[in-house]
């Protein structure tokens, strides 16, 4: 399923209820009806890495491939590639909220940065393996 948001400037967005994965990155999947292909790119990089291909089982070798020329030209380059997540990120709750987490914390005798991972890991489950994908 493939969903085509507009923004801004006509900028388009994509929600995509599968993706793929391969070698800890994340591909997108789309659909283009007008060139009668099935296409996507590597998400959360920097660089830009697009794939296209006519079947589902083409566009999963087409995006492992171009993981696999992207990993290569890097290389070739001299320059290490873009990591889809570094591991650290913002996040805005408000005063209160901020708060009320401090307080939390010190009484807990642990760092904001320690709930609230806590907090996620209660959540989302414990991270895969970085191997996995």
């Amino acid at each position: 399923m493939h969903i085509a948001i507009y923004g801004i400037k006509g900028q388009r967005y994509s929600a995509v209820k599968d993706i793929l994965r391969y070698k800890g990155f994340i591909g997108s999947i789309g659909i283009s009806i007008e060139d009668d292909c099935l296409h996507g790119k590597l998400l959360f990089i920097n660089d830009l890495v697009t794939y296209e291909a006519q079947t589902p089982n083409q566009l999963q070798a087409e995006f492992e491939s171009a993981v696999e020329d992207y990993l290569a030209t890097c290389k070739k380059l001299g320059r290490p590639p873009d990591k889809p997540f570094k591991g650290t990120f913002n996040i805005r709750v408000g005063p209160e909220l901020h708060q009320k987490l401090a307080k939390h914390a010190a009484f807990k005798h642990a760092s904001i940065n320690d709930i609230v991972k806590q907090a996620l890991i209660e959540s989302l489950g414990k991270p895969e393996s970085p191997s996995a994908g």
